[in-house]
């Protein structure tokens, strides 16, 4: 036995009127149609729902029975139906956003609560780890979309330029680079220098060997510990390290930074989103459109293929 929703609609609005002809014309169809349509649905359902008379309709008992399922019925799937093109907007959902935790959220977090703003019906869910992994769980679809450094040779999918920070040095606060008030490259030949295996620390020793090369009598010491911890480490004297700028407040005791120069200035680091043209996780799209809009400054969006 087949009912549609619009027998459940036909009967719901009858059951409102006192006569088959008001109803049929709420409904604007012939009260012709209206009649056949629900004598067809009571003989679907082998109960009789209304009681016809000269004077008019009126629900029978089953008919108030009828009625009121039907009702709640309707309720539900209209529910349904607006969680679905709520969903269909970005409106509603979940995005998974892979995090280069190695870097300072502060950027990340006034992204985070505008789009919060905007979609308050999304489940934002972040994950972090490394590089290769978050690039794999990109691959697979279990992450939408991957912030963390820009350099990313290996990435065939979409990308978006997004900020960028200065590098700063990291010094324990009897360092004898401390009483400069810049650093530049030749300054760190010889250096224990502290590289963290989460992004960006591959980025910064892979800054470190260009600028000074293979034979520049650097130290260098690898960790895969959060940046604070790193920090502690600096702190307490094992060398230093290389942050950008954002989280250079993630740790302050014992601790003093300096920026990082070449002949141009500053040394900076750029941050960008990857995610796959493919994605068709209505939530993204939005994501995306709030990062563009934000960094409208920078370079569009582009495709590695």
């Amino acid at each position: 036995m087949t009912i549609e929703l619009r027998d459940l609609r036909w009967a719901i609005i009858a059951s409102r009127h006192r006569s088959l002809r008001q109803a049929a014309e709420a409904l604007n169809v012939r009260e012709s149609t209206l009649s056949r349509r629900l004598r067809d649905l009571e003989y679907r359902l082998g109960a009789e729902l209304f009681e016809r008379t000269a004077v008019g309709t009126r629900l029978t008992s089953t008919g108030d029975e009828f009625i009121a399922l039907a009702t709640h019925i309707l309720a539900e799937a209209e529910a349904v139906f607006a969680r679905i093109r709520a969903r269909g907007r970005g409106e509603c959902g979940d995005i998974v956003i892979g995090i280069c935790m190695a870097f300072s959220m502060v950027n990340l977090l006034a992204i985070l609560a505008e789009y919060g703003r905007q979609h308050a019906g999304v489940e934002v869910h972040g994950i972090d780890g490394s590089r290769a992994q978050l690039l794999a769980d990109l691959t697979s679809g279990s992450v939408d979309v991957f912030l963390t450094a820009e350099a990313h040779p290996v990435w065939d999918g979409a990308s978006l330029p997004l900020w960028s920070e200065r590098v700063m040095v990291a010094l324990s606060e009897d360092h004898f680079l401390r009483a400069s008030p810049i650093v530049r490259w030749p300054d760190l030949a010889g250096a224990r220098v502290l590289i963290n295996r989460r992004d960006p620390g591959p980025d910064y020793e892979a800054m470190l060997l260009a600028r000074l090369g293979e034979q520049c009598g650097c130290i260098l010491i690898a960790h895969e510990v959060c940046l604070d911890h790193l920090l502690g480490f600096v702190a307490a004297g094992h060398g230093l390290t290389l942050v950008s700028e954002s989280a250079a407040g993630a740790h302050d005791s014992g601790i003093v930074f300096r920026e990082l120069h070449d002949d141009d200035g500053p040394v900076r680091i750029r941050f960008a989103a990857y995610w796959k043209e493919t994605n068709r996780n209505p939530a993204l799209r939005p994501f995306l459109d709030l990062l563009r809009e934000r960094y409208s400054d920078v370079a569009p969006s582009v495709s590695a293929r």
